[in-house]
């Protein structure tokens, strides 16, 4: 589904009277990167010369994403979103800095009280309401100081893609994968869909290459009707592929929910494409999916993910972050680490996906310990750019476009 991606993002600095600033960006992969920016531009009279409240920082989300103009063009879905995506993350950068704190801390640090005013609840309360939200919160704030201290001696759990690409010789799939195992990864992830032949051979020398023991999950983007979903899924069965991620339309929630049927027990994956709280909402109401893949800067920004977060906790749903693009990595771990530590309490069957590129760009990257994200230490959300890498590559007049 996407040939021939040229990574991309719309790019945000917020500036304030004291000289901080605070970073976010939204990810596309080429060809309309410029309606993000545009989306972003007609945003900000909403947000240049106003007070940022820093303890409310759900109502200054809730302000863009209710703006009745520019709701119009979603509602809060597609480019207008990833825009309020990319301000709303780079208020919580700032934040962080102003508190000295990386987010995923600033977060797990709020009372539970602050956490569900983080959230707009219009359209939710039929599936979670405000005060079963505050329960789970409540009942998570005991253990948060191990929890804490765990993340920062052990990390987070990750996967890789990075073996899986189509594309890749049947040879370099094999040594990338027992070198993502050597690294101390127990999952790794594969691309399938194009043909099936082909995804039956490579996911025989996948599974040769790692043993019985790590779990593969396919990924097909997309691909799929209903039906072909499960019928390729069947003649995939024999190599004991752990999720098939994003089957058919992300909006699809009784497609998902048939597929889910279909497949067991291989688990059903999606999320990176959904483009809200409300979808997701759906897709856990009707069981269409076993594992939830949030994206940073697909729904709008951490307001939105921490509304998500709570849904999948009270349905018991695990999250498994999308990540790679540019900066996905950075912004989604600060999520991930949060809900550990605050609101599911728990990394059981829960991954952070890991990409080994575009990390040198920033100022805070990824930092992997034996196949697990270290726990960010500088305030922050990670997600600014190093100066030199947005003058190179600055969209028209960039060194890198201008040669």
């Amino acid at each position: 589904m996407n040939p021939d991606p040229d990574y991309s993002a719309a790019y945000v600095v917020l500036h304030t009277d004291e000289g901080m600033e605070g970073h976010g960006f939204c990810f596309t992969i080429g060809r309309g990167n410029e309606v993000c920016v545009a989306a972003i531009e007609a945003y900000a009279p909403l947000v240049e010369g106003t007070d940022l409240d820093l303890g409310d920082l759900g109502g200054f989300a809730r302000r863009l994403l209710h703006d009745s103009q520019l709701r119009w063009l979603g509602p809060e879905k597609g480019a207008v979103h990833m825009a309020a995506a990319a301000i709303i993350n780079a208020a919580f950068d700032l934040a962080g800095k102003i508190a000295g704190k990386p987010v995923w801390r600033l977060l797990a640090e709020m009372t539970p009280e602050q956490i569900v005013d983080l959230a707009d609840w219009r359209y939710l309360t039929d599936a979670l309401t405000p005060d079963r939200a505050l329960d789970l919160l409540r009942e998570a704030v005991p253990g948060r100081a191990a929890r804490t201290a765990d993340l920062l001696e052990r990390g987070y759990p990750a996967y890789t893609t990075t073996p899986g690409w189509l594309g890749y010789t049947d040879d370099k799939l094999g040594r990338l994968a027992r070198e993502a195992v050597a690294d101390g990864f127990t999952q790794i992830k594969l691309k399938v869909g194009a043909d099936l032949d082909d995804d039956v051979r490579r996911l025989r020398l996948a599974r040769e290459a790692v043993g019985p023991d790590v779990r593969i999950a396919v990924d097909a983007n997309q691909r799929w009707d209903v039906a072909p979903a499960i019928e390729w899924m069947e003649a995939l069965k024999p190599f004991d592929p752990y999720w098939i991620e994003e089957p058919t339309s992300p909006d699809d929630v009784l497609g998902h929910a048939a597929i889910r049927r279909g497949v067991s027990p291989v688990k059903v994956a999606t999320g990176e494409h959904i483009a809200n709280r409300v979808i997701v909402k759906q897709m856990l109401q009707a069981e269409a999916l076993d594992v939830l893949q949030i994206d940073a800067c697909r729904v709008a920004g951490v307001t939105e993910n921490v509304a998500i977060l709570l849904l999948a906790a009270a349905f018991g749903v695990p999250v498994c972050p999308h990540a790679g693009g540019v900066g996905l990595c950075e912004a989604v771990q600060h999520l991930s680490m949060f809900d550990y530590v605050a609101v599911s309490g728990s990394t059981e069957n829960r991954v952070i996906e890991y990409v080994d590129h575009l990390h040198e760009h920033f100022e805070d990257p990824v930092r992997m310990s034996r196949g697990h994200y270290s726990a960010p230490a500088a305030p922050g959300m990670s997600t600014q750019m190093k100066a030199a890498s947005l003058a190179a590559y600055a969209h028209p007049h960039g060194e890198v476009w201008r040669s």
